[in-house]
């Protein structure tokens, strides 16, 4: 595992290749080409003073969103199968499930994201709480998931329909987070809750729900907003 000194030394020698042919297409390449250029396989250096510290780059000016975790334990309120009859929807293969991306806004089935002091709930608009989950347990998620994070900004160039990166800024995302940051963050509609689960019958001819795990995202230029501490690394 790589120590936060070399992975700044390596990524000084990496600016100064300037714009590097993407090894990936698609919108993974970003983050694929950085972890081989540091040689590395696993998202996650060691800082003796921060733990475990998860390495994540991102386009210069990109406001796509980016996962924090997965979190569904105890969380159901509603049982999964009843809330994909009620509130589903069938996708391209005919399955009926619920694979939407929730804010505070009501979709078009009437689900959204409710927030109160200590938690986090997804309602639908007849007032029924589908999935909750304590403020509390979010914040100890993202501090097991995310707690500290090494952010690589990298400014993008289109040379015959390849991606090239020029990776020009690093920054530290430490310390973790708090509740009321999240509380804010999700009321703001800066942290989405992406549903992804459907309806299948299993090997006894039961209809059984797939569950894939509920995403909790946030939009990449808001990501530095999320933490306590942020330091600028020098990369000249």
């Amino acid at each position: 595992m790589l120590e936060i000194n070399e992975i700044i030394n390596r990524l000084k020698e990496i600016k100064k290749q300037g714009y590097i042919k993407s090894n990936r297409k698609g919108s993974t390449g970003v983050g694929k080409t950085l972890e081989d250029l540091l040689g590395i396989t696993e998202n996650n250096l060691s800082l003796p003073d921060f733990g475990e510290v998860e390495l994540k780059s991102m386009r210069s000016g990109d406001n796509s969103m980016l996962t924090l975790f997965t979190f569904n334990k105890k969380a159901w309120k509603m049982d999964q199968l009843e809330a994909i009859e009620k509130f589903g929807s069938f996708d391209s293969n005919g399955r009926k499930g619920l694979y939407y991306t929730l804010s505070t806004v009501p979709n078009s089935h009437g689900l959204f994201t409710y927030v109160d002091k200590d938690s986090v709930q997804v309602r639908s608009i007849d007032g029924e709480v589908i999935v909750k989950w304590l403020l509390d347990d979010l914040v100890e998620q993202f501090e097991n998931k995310v707690k500290n994070i090494l952010l690589v900004n990298a400014q993008v160039e289109e040379r015959d329909e390849i991606e090239y990166f020029y990776y020009d800024r690093a920054r530290l995302l430490s310390g973790g987070t708090e509740n009321s940051i999240l509380s804010n963050q999700f009321k703001e509609g800066q942290i989405v809750i992406d549903l992804r689960l459907h309806k299948k019958v299993n090997s006894n001819s039961k209809p059984v729900s797939r569950n894939h795990g509920t995403g909790f995202r946030v939009r990449q230029s808001n990501l530095v907003n999320m933490y306590e501490n942020i330091s600028e690394i020098n990369l000249d």
